[in-house]
């Protein structure tokens, strides 16, 4: 892999770096579930599925240590997203609570956390990892990385990102210290933790069973495996 090329290739958002088998591995053609079926997302890639408004969908923690990014973009319009540094000041925290509303970056609720079985360890602070992330930790080839994942679940269903938003990174463990430092820290969650959002607009979410393998935030052994999800009526 020639590094330097890649910090100028591809010259957009929308574009990944490399493939994996997401890009040809959608739900459906057009990201439509069918209502109360489960779905795997594997580990290292990623899905993309449309809820519409007042469905929900519920994201499971399979084996209770994955880290799973996830994101939403409105159905009418994919520059309308869930976005992290409006969402933090609707709800007036970090980490979101069941009940609490996230909100995109036209400030209008997309989301609402119904229910965590989790301790409720998540991050919204951490960018998804992407190519340059790996490059960063000494990857010299190319690496599975979340921001692929949400380009080519999309691509999957014939949609493009026009960029690559904070995402809501799921069961991830983030302390934030006294002194503001942070650690990178294995989730706390347990075997079949789940979280529940419903749509409150029409929206396409989008998820990856992160495949970070040299930090230990999807636990100790550092070895990423699947989430399951399925949308409810």
């Amino acid at each position: 892999m020639d590094i330097t090329a890649v910090y100028d290739n591809p010259c957009d958002n929308a574009t990944p770096c490399g493939t994996n088998p997401t890009l040809v591995s959608p739900i459906s053609p057009d990201g439509t579930p069918e209502l109360g079926r489960r779905y795997t997302v594997p580990a290292r890639q990623g899905r993309a599925v449309r809820v519409a408004k007042g469905q929900s969908i519920r994201i499971i923690n399979t084996h209770g240590t994955q880290v799973c990014d996830t994101w939403a973009f409105s159905a009418a319009n994919r520059s309308e997203y869930l976005s992290w540094p409006h969402a933090r000041g609707w709800i007036n925290r970090v980490v979101p609570v069941p009940g609490d509303e996230l909100v995109t970056n036209r400030r209008r609720p997309i989301l609402t956390l119904l229910e965590d079985t989790s301790p409720g360890v998540h991050d919204t602070l951490i960018a998804a990892c992407d190519l340059f992330r790996y490059i960063a930790l000494g990857v010299s080839d190319y690496h599975d990385n979340c921001s692929d994942n949400l380009r080519m679940a999309m691509m999957a269903i014939g949609m493009t990102v026009p960029e690559v938003p904070q995402p809501f990174n799921v069961w991830m463990n983030i302390p934030v210290h006294k002194d503001w430092g942070i650690d990178w820290k294995a989730t706390v969650s347990k075997p079949g933790d789940q979280v529940v959002l419903r749509a409150e607009m029409d929206c396409i979410v989008a998820m990856s069973a992160c495949p970070q393998d040299l930090v230990p935030i999807n636990g100790e052994n550092m070895t990423p495996v699947a989430v399951d999800f399925e949308v409810q009526k």
